[in-house]
């Protein structure tokens, strides 16, 4: 399948470097590239893009959490992936709260990238390491207990199947796809159809929403 993308940055060099990185990636489209939150806001929706690659700061008027803020429950089909240079606590809540997908930061790899799109597409919730364990400290620093059980966790969980209750709690301490994949023994593309059902399961649409119902919020 080939995903199509739009891009979102303010910055001509940033979102040039982008454009090319994804033109020149088999498997991928351009649907679109804009410069301001305005420009994003009106020609989303009519690209109709499977990914968003945001960046947050777009300089004057809008961020880019507020176009997800404002899209995301118009067109919950499509998914936004924020990329970007802040690893600020702050940032990161505020634009999983506005409904992003996925958190990457603009240092990320050109491959690594891509494969982030292609996880998010897939079912995943991509986040850089730096910014999934953020995630996971910030969940156990308000008293949250890693090692909850399935059976007092919440009633939820109970509609999972034990594989799932366990790629679920290594998910919360905070492991990417592919350390699941080999402390499980199993692919990292088995690792990703299992997170799918977790979230279809839990109807939750990223990591951080999943960890909280592991964490029974």
């Amino acid at each position: 399948m080939t995903i199509s993308v739009c891009i979102v940055d303010d910055n001509k060099d940033i979102r040039s470097a982008l454009e090319q990185i994804i033109m020149m990636a088999e498997g991928y489209t351009l649907a679109g590239s804009f410069a301001d939150a305005e420009e994003a806001l009106l020609k989303i929706p009519l690209a109709k893009p499977n990914v968003v690659l945001m960046d947050i700061n777009l300089g004057d008027g809008e961020s880019g959490i507020d176009c997800v803020r404002q899209l995301k429950p118009l067109y919950p089909e499509i998914l936004f992936m924020m990329c970007t240079i802040y690893e600020e606590d702050e940032k990161i809540f505020e634009a999983l709260t506005a409904g992003a997908n996925g958190y990457i930061l603009k240092k990320t790899a050109p491959g690594k990238l891509l494969d982030a799109l292609r996880e998010l597409y897939e079912g995943g919730a991509p986040m850089s390491s730096q910014i999934a364990r953020k995630v996971v400290n910030a969940f156990q620093s308000i008293g949250a207990s890693p090692v909850a059980s399935t059976a007092t966790t919440g009633k939820s969980i109970s509609i999972l199947s034990n594989r799932e209750n366990e790629i679920l709690e290594l998910l919360a301490k905070g492991m990417l796809y592919k350390e699941i994949a080999g402390r499980l023994f199993i692919s990292q593309e088995t690792v990703r159809k299992h997170v799918y059902h977790i979230y279809e399961k839990l109807h939750v649409n990223n990591r951080v929403e999943a960890i909280n119902k592991f964490y029974g919020r």
